[in-house]
């Protein structure tokens, strides 16, 4: 039995992922937890989940903004920026890493490819000036670096909602069913 654990910020972030009911010679067992927004709860509530769910892989989907994509692009992260943290790098603070993977021998290698980098923060970023990585949310950070910690592959997929300093709030806010439709194509192309 294949464990995913997927794992959304907000309910208007929500999707039903189509998973095969197997994957290789595994059944496909998935589970959703709404984290809330930000990195405090959502390391708190994935922590808990962890658990008691024991998952074989934690899968974060949900929105981003951008300064070098285009909006409907769907990517892969596998690392990650706590641009929170980085402020304080002279410090020797942990602030960026990368996932824990999805072991080779697993079923799930080689599922979902990409390696992005995703800057998570506790604000909702407007600016694009000084952005560094691939996509910006609230969240994923936090639950990479719990499933570090906890030795559970770990790995974010991002819609782009919205081109960071061009109106991002309301822009996100009228990009959610496309990005809810773009999610589960992407899963089901997948």
């Amino acid at each position: 039995m294949i464990r995913i654990l997927v794992t959304y910020a907000t309910q208007g972030e929500f999707v039903e992922i189509p998973f095969p009911p197997m994957i290789g010679n595994e059944e496909v067992q998935a589970g959703y937890l709404r984290t809330g927004i930000g990195k405090v709860k959502s390391a708190f509530h994935l922590t808990n989940a962890l658990k008691d769910i024991k998952p074989d892989v934690v899968l974060n989907v949900g929105t981003a903004g951008t300064a070098s994509h285009q909006v409907g692009d769907v990517l892969v992260c596998r690392s990650f920026m706590d641009r929170d943290l980085q402020k304080t790098a002279g410090l020797g603070l942990e602030w960026q890493i990368d996932a824990f993977p999805v072991p080779s021998e697993s079923p799930l290698a080689g599922l979902w490819p990409g390696n992005a980098l995703c800057n998570t923060g506790d604000s909702f970023l407007t600016v694009a000036e000084g952005m560094e990585g691939d996509v910006a949310d609230m969240e994923a950070y936090a639950q990479a670096f719990v499933c570090k910690a906890m030795e559970v592959p770990f790995i974010a997929v991002k819609y782009v909602t919205d081109i960071l300093g061009k109106n991002s709030v309301t822009q996100w806010e009228d990009k959610l069913a496309e990005a809810r439709e773009g999610l589960r194509l992407f899963f089901t192309a997948g």
